[in-house]
């Protein structure tokens, strides 16, 4: 039974050594309360010691730190270009709406118009009247039907109206 003993002390001791370093490695020191103390990490970085670069890279960064009158020029005449693109833009986005707008008043106008000729169109078909035209052209002037053989039909294949010339002179 001692060696029963021996072993599972040991083995704790082990595993509390194990512990311990793995809570020193990875965690700093180990914290006991409720109260977390705040460590000098700032050391720690400067004291650690600075990499060496490899030549390639440095030279890279160096480049990349220094532009060169050249590219400065072409960046400088991007940016104008964009800004002179950019301004056009919003000019022809202006007159677009410019534009839109009195497109809607000539619309209006037009609806309006339409709607005057409309009723003054109704007005004065309500004020003829179609029988006292009749009575007055057939009792007063004259005027008789046409008969079978007055009426003569024409073709018109190349405008909308046409124009009769008769031989008579009337």
């Amino acid at each position: 039974m001692d060696m029963r003993q021996d072993r599972g002390g040991r083995r704790r001791n082990i595993r509390e050594e194990n512990r311990r370093a793995y809570l020193r490695e990875n965690h700093g020191e180990y914290i006991y309360g409720n109260t977390v103390r705040k460590f000098e990490l700032q050391e720690e970085w400067e004291e650690a010691p600075a990499k060496k670069q490899h030549p390639v890279v440095r030279k890279n960064r160096e480049k990349a730190r220094h532009m060169s009158a050249g590219y400065v020029m072409f960046l400088a005449a991007a940016l104008c270009a964009t800004a002179f693109i950019l301004v056009n833009y919003i000019q022809l986005q202006s007159e677009l709406t410019t534009l839109m707008k009195i497109v809607a008043d000539k619309e209006s106008d037009l609806n309006s118009l339409k709607l005057s000729n409309d009723e003054d169109y109704n007005r004065i078909m309500s004020g003829i009247d179609l029988e006292e035209i009749k009575r007055v052209a057939i009792g007063e002037l004259g005027m008789t039907y046409a008969q079978e053989g007055q009426i003569v039909e024409y073709e018109n294949e190349e405008g909308d109206y046409m124009r009769r010339v008769t031989g008579s002179g009337k």
